[in-house]
């Protein structure tokens, strides 16, 4: 039998959703797509720099893997192993997942990244600027750093022996990040 309710312009509206299912509209919608996203870039901007603190997972529920301990400070590795059901913040893992997939490593950088941009969004968002309007400066700001980044960069490639130590470097830089499991 349907069970059916009244909205807040008085039709009758038939109930959709489970009973222990909650729906959340308008502001408060926004205001909690907007925090979930923000927390999972707040738990892995931690890790960052030569300061940042690994993550220590442990695994839920029973099994044989209960016992395993991982300790990390790769930002796929934690974005992997947490249960997330805001929506804007499984947005923000899958941004993740993908630069993991096809670059192999900036997974934290991207997800602080992300996460950097809503928060500064939600505050221009707050002052009644216009989201169409705050997507275009991202795409001016994008195409500024771009050419910032294209006037400073430098090509080794004609000089084996620079190119070699570049690519170390690079090397190292990547592998210095990654999973320690116990």
């Amino acid at each position: 039998m349907a069970n059916y309710g009244i909205d807040a312009i008085g039709n009758v509206a038939p109930q959709i959703l489970k009973g222990e299912a909650v729906e959340e509209k308008g502001e408060f919608a926004r205001l909690q797509s907007f925090v979930g996203a923000m927390a999972i870039s707040d738990l892995v901007k931690t890790t960052l720099g030569p300061k940042g603190m690994d993550k220590i997972l442990t695994p839920q529920g029973a099994g044989p893997k209960q016992t395993q301990i991982t300790i990390t400070n790769d930002g796929a590795t934690i974005l992997r192993s947490i249960y997330i059901d805001n929506p804007a913040a499984k947005i923000l893992i899958d941004i993740s997942k993908t630069q993991d997939e096809e670059v192999g490593d900036g997974t934290t950088t991207v997800a602080v990244l992300a996460g950097e941009l809503l928060r500064e969004g939600e505050k221009l968002f707050n002052q009644k600027m216009h989201p169409q309007i705050i997507i275009q400066g991202w795409r001016i700001a994008r195409d500024a750093a771009r050419k910032a980044l294209n006037a400073i960069a430098f090509d080794h490639s004609e000089n084996e022996e620079a190119f070699k130590q570049d690519l170390l470097n690079i090397a190292r830089t990547t592998l210095s990040s990654k999973l320690l499991t116990h």
